[in-house]
């Protein structure tokens, strides 16, 4: 009986009949979630970046009279 159903896929697999969907889908699945993981691991970047940069301290070095003016902030 295995036999059987194993030349039979055989047969369908070279006949055409037997379809690549599920290469396909699994192939679109795997795509979706490095885009997905991707995504998040850029946002995460972002908000671990910005916190790093609120607790920074603002060196005095470049404060001038004359960059107040002009520097936005």
């Amino acid at each position: 009986m295995d036999e059987l159903t194993i030349q039979t896929l055989i047969k369908a697999k070279f006949s055409g009949s037997l379809s690549e969907m599920s290469t396909y889908i699994n192939l679109a699945i795997q795509a979706s979630a490095v885009v997905f993981g991707g995504i998040l691991l850029w946002r995460l970047s972002v908000n671990y970046q910005r916190r790093k940069a609120k607790e920074r301290q603002r060196s005095s070095y470049f404060e001038t009279p004359y960059s107040k003016g002009w520097k936005r902030k």
